[in-house]
């Protein structure tokens, strides 16, 4: 079953006006699903955590099949989809920390910071604490928009499904960790491979907005699309994960400043390279990074669309009728 672009349309135009509900949302509850099943079958070994894995995002995947058909028309599919995204939350929480900076409460920002980011937050000054949020901004719109609308385009309910329970298995398991180094080899690397596109998809995006001009209330980007494809070409490979350094890259080049550089996670420093070659960012550049979100969402949104529609015309004129048999005459 594909989802066709008016689910996608709607999926999307749900996630953008209610968000995600703050109690009972699908993508918690399996969170809390994975978390128990871990603690009970947990084992430090690969084969041990690609079976948990498997097991997890195949009943996601069943789970969001059986949604789309017990909804009539594409409210089903939109649902799933709606499940699916995170864009709303990732730019209210985004927007919530620059608020705690604009009021001068440093702590608040700090303690904010950790809802959308696992680094460690407890000596980060105002200027790292923006580039955290940008980073956040740029790999979020990658996982929880874009990945999400090109696997339902390309797969449809149950590929939705599946991408965002793999999704949110790598960010429980996913981490370089005494507990998860072998435990969380599967949902890490499947997680890199099903980002592969939809990072890719998301940068070029990000540098073709980078490219528009000036407009009543909505001025330029100060990088433009040259910046943002020299940070891609230059920087990205540079990145420990594959798919994050490409559209934090591309988000450090259009907005003309510089991300990256060492973080901590749990109290192990880490040497990340530093991405595009501007100032250091500011305030302005996280508005200007939300709005950058929003419309690489919304791009997104159209181009899945089109490729659900041309989806569902292939497959139409594929014929549904076997070999036909003819039996003898006795």
């Amino acid at each position: 079953m594909t989802v066709g672009a008016t689910a996608l349309v709607a999926g999307y135009t749900a996630d953008i006006i209610f968000g995600d509900p703050r109690r009972g949302h699908p993508v918690a509850g399996f969170g809390t699903v994975a978390g128990h099943l871990e603690r009970a079958f947990y084992a430090p070994t690969r084969a041990r955590g690609a079976l948990l894995t498997g097991t997890l995002i195949g009943a996601a995947a069943g789970v969001g099949a059986l949604v789309a058909d017990l909804l009539p028309g594409a409210g089903g599919a939109a649902v799933v989809l709606w499940a699916t995204l995170g864009g709303r939350t990732l730019c209210r929480e985004a927007a919530a920390v620059e608020a705690r900076l604009a009021a001068g409460d440093l702590p608040g920002a700090r303690t904010r910071l950790r809802s959308l980011c696992g680094r460690d937050t407890g000596d980060l000054d105002a200027t790292a604490i923006r580039a955290a949020v940008i980073e956040s901004l740029a790999e979020n719109t990658s996982d929880a928009v874009v990945g999400a609308l090109v696997w339902a385009a390309l797969t449809g309910p149950a590929g939705a499904g599946a991408y965002r329970a793999a999704n949110t298995l790598d960010a429980m398991w996913g981490h370089h960790s005494d507990r998860y180094e072998q435990f969380g080899w599967a949902p890490a690397r499947l997680d890199d491979l099903l980002n592969w596109v939809p990072a890719r998809v998301t940068a070029a995006l990000v540098c073709r907005f980078s490219a528009f001009p000036a407009l009543p209330g909505v001025p330029a980007l100060p990088g433009g699309r040259a910046s943002c494809r020299a940070a891609v070409r230059r920087d990205a490979a540079a990145h420990p994960s594959p798919n994050a350094g490409v559209v934090e890259a591309a988000f450090a080049g259009a907005l003309g400043v510089t991300l990256g550089g060492p973080l901590s996670y749990a109290g192990v420093l880490e040497a990340r390279p530093r991405l595009g070659d501007g100032r250091a960012p500011e305030a302005a550049d996280v508005t200007r990074a939300l709005r950058l979100s929003a419309r690489v969402g919304a791009a997104a949104t159209v181009v899945c669309a089109g490729v659900a529609t041309l989806f569902s015309a292939l497959i139409a004129t594929v014929p549904t009728s076997g070999i036909t048999v003819r039996r003898r005459r006795r």
